[in-house]
């Protein structure tokens, strides 16, 4: 038995001990955009990098800083490595999400240099937060209780091919940050 994943570029990647050096935002992207939001409980497919595509445009048109906008673009790039976990069961998991916060952790160090402020991880999560309204109501006619919430960007829940997601989630990637390695 192995005690590591093979990623779509053909590294090995080791969930239990992550290593910068096996992070690759080619594979974020191929796999996030062949993952399904909601762990597939919708009514059509709309995948988890189509959703970070939108957070990231969403934090961009609030003005938010680019890091902010960065993260929200990488903030489910930890469920292209450990997959995800529906959030009323990830709470009574708390080894899954030190694993998870570790990833996240490592990844944002690779791409932006170093942690989240707190400030700015409540940046992401209200983006994030108000994302989910409109993903939940769209995606599964699910009405909330609360007010919807105020969005700054026009997005779209078009079913588009996970080629297309995935070369716009690199495409948004170089944008924000183009001396990246991949």
């Amino acid at each position: 038995m192995t005690d590591y994943i093979t990623t779509y570029s053909g590294s090995h990647f080791f969930p239990t001990e992550p290593s910068p050096e096996d992070i690759h935002i080619t594979d974020i992207a191929h796999a996030l955009s062949l993952l399904c939001r909601g762990n597939g409980h919708v009514k059509t497919f709309f995948s988890v990098g189509q959703h970070c595509i939108h957070c990231a445009l969403e934090a961009k048109a609030r003005g938010y800083s680019e890091r902010v906008i960065f993260a929200c673009l990488l903030h489910d790039a930890s469920e292209a490595y450990m997959s995800d976990v529906p959030s009323p069961f990830k709470k009574h998991l708390k080894e899954y999400q030190n694993w998870e916060d570790n990833l996240l952790s490592i990844i944002y160090e690779k791409y932006l240099g170093s942690a989240l402020t707190k400030q700015e991880q409540a940046q992401v999560k209200s983006v994030d937060e108000d994302m989910l309204y409109y993903d939940l109501l769209t995606l599964l006619q699910e009405p909330q209780n609360h007010e919807a919430p105020v969005m700054y960007s026009e997005f779209s829940y078009e079913v588009l091919p996970f080629e297309t997601v995935e070369q716009r989630y690199l495409a948004l990637f170089d944008s924000l940050k183009p001396s990246a390695r991949r």
